[in-house]
């Protein structure tokens, strides 16, 4: 399969939620790199992955796309269902900076060849505490770690008509998680543009 999507022209091969797969993934890779395969390699992830699990990819994966989504464990757990996130989400971000760095390699069309980018999900009413998260990657990591803050959030499921969550981003949130990346330090990454309809 990852062999077809090369001829079909693909830009990358990316793995979501892909922890559980890994002996599969990594003989599969073993074999289509045999047989020419040259296309990054992306681990989309929500940044949850365990230290072992990540050293297994050291040398394999050529661009991490973890997510950062929250500074507080309780909020973790009520939202997500993560024990103990804090601790493991940084953990996992501390090995993939280890392996990665700080540059983002682009080729020649501004493609992503090779690197790390973090993302971060506003959310409303301040729940995933985003001047914390950023200020941990700025200091913990590098102000000079590519970072993605997301205004997407919007309610769904069981969210629907929540008393917090049941509701987008306002711009005031937006404007408020932008300053808090310029606040942070971080040097480089992107904003998301406020959609008007909101």
């Amino acid at each position: 399969m990852m062999l077809d999507l090369q001829k079909r022209g693909c830009h990358n091969v990316e793995f979501v939620t892909a922890t559980h797969y890994i002996p599969p993934i990594l003989a599969a890779l073993d074999i289509a790199a045999a047989a020419g395969l040259r296309l990054p390699l992306v681990w989309n992830t929500n940044g949850y992955d365990s230290l072992a699990a990540l050293q297994l990819l050291d040398g394999v994966i050529d661009i991490y796309l973890p997510d950062a989504k929250y500074a507080n464990n309780r909020v973790a757990l009520r939202l997500s269902g993560f024990a103990h996130y804090v601790e493991g989400n940084r953990a996992a971000l501390r090995e993939m900076h280890r392996q990665m760095g700080d540059e983002l390699l682009l080729d020649d069309q501004g493609i992503a060849r090779r690197g790390l980018i973090i993302r971060h999900l506003i959310l409303p009413n301040n729940l995933a505490q985003t001047g914390e998260v950023l200020r941990w990657i700025a200091t913990n990591l590098s102000p000079n770690v590519h970072v993605s803050l997301m205004n997407q959030y919007f309610p769904t499921y069981k969210a629907i008509g929540h008393p917090v969550l049941g509701r987008k981003v306002t711009f005031e949130e937006y404007d408020a998680a932008l300053e808090a990346f310029e606040a942070a330090g971080l040097n480089n990454g992107w904003g998301q543009e406020y959609p008007e309809e909101q």
